[in-house]
């Protein structure tokens, strides 16, 4: 993804992202059940749209960061219909899945450190790993492990959604404060992401459940408003000015903050 289409880290990131994984984990729930497409049939359709997010992307010149929170959205989307199918259609070990999804991620975040193409470039100051493809299966990877987490939390655990969004947003607020100074690192960027997720998973099932009485159809237009809104009315102060050079490092090293 083009530097000029990718936002920097921030309030206004970490923000806009975690209300993303809310909307994104009702929309996954909203593809699947009231689209009737279920865990499996709605895969290929968001990877078409996938494919012509970054298609178009590739030809945009203009400064925006639209493609890459349409890329959030409909990798969380697909994040939470993976982790449904392989934890509840598939009954997978939940213990296993966890296992088999971390070791993946710390793959994939590894790959892309070391053996991506050399040559891209990286936008100093946005303190954002490389947003190459293996970042976008990275992201994909710790969108469902979140979501495995999530519904353990909620449902596994007996906390019920309302409770396990209190302490899981709790746990997030309190990584923000104190761990604020690592996010810059490549390894708390990746668990803070899990984090994020994990909290948004559960969040979204307490909006759309019967605790509240949203529902799915509601919950969902209501956090993808939220979601529009922050990114809208908050602007993101730039350091840079469009066309100004950058460094080039390699892919999936972290750009300082």
């Amino acid at each position: 993804m083009q530097n000029k289409h990718v936002p920097s880290s921030g309030p206004r990131y970490w923000i806009a992202l975690s209300v993303a994984s809310v909307f994104g984990a009702n929309m996954g729930d909203f593809f699947a059940r009231d689209l009737g497409l279920g865990h499996v049939k709605g895969l290929p359709i968001l990877a078409l749209i996938l494919a012509v997010i970054f298609l178009v992307e590739h030809r945009d010149r203009f400064t925006h960061q639209a493609y890459y929170w349409l890329v959030i959205i409909v990798v969380r989307t697909a994040a939470t219909n993976l982790a449904d199918f392989a934890a509840g259609d598939m009954r997978l070990d939940k213990a296993s899945l966890l296992a088999v999804l971390t070791v993946l991620l710390a793959l994939i975040v590894f790959l892309g450190r070391f053996f991506a193409p050399a040559g891209l470039q990286s936008k100093p100051g946005n303190g954002l790993p490389v947003t190459d493809a293996y970042y976008w299966m990275a992201m994909l990877a710790a969108g469902t492990l979140g979501t495995v987490l999530g519904d353990i939390s909620s449902f596994g655990s007996g906390l019920g959604t309302g409770r396990a969004s209190i302490g899981l947003c709790a746990l997030l607020g309190t990584w923000f404060y104190f761990g604020r100074g690592w996010l810059g690192a490549l390894p708390c960027y990746w668990l803070t992401i899990v984090l994020v997720r994990t909290a948004g998973t559960a969040v979204g099932d307490y909006l759309a459940g019967r605790s509240l009485g949203l529902g799915l159809p509601l919950s969902t237009a209501c956090t993808g408003l939220l979601f529009v809104a922050i990114l809208m009315l908050w602007k993101e102060a730039r350091g840079l000015p469009p066309g100004a050079d950058r460094p080039v490092v390699p892919s999936g090293a972290n750009r300082a903050s």
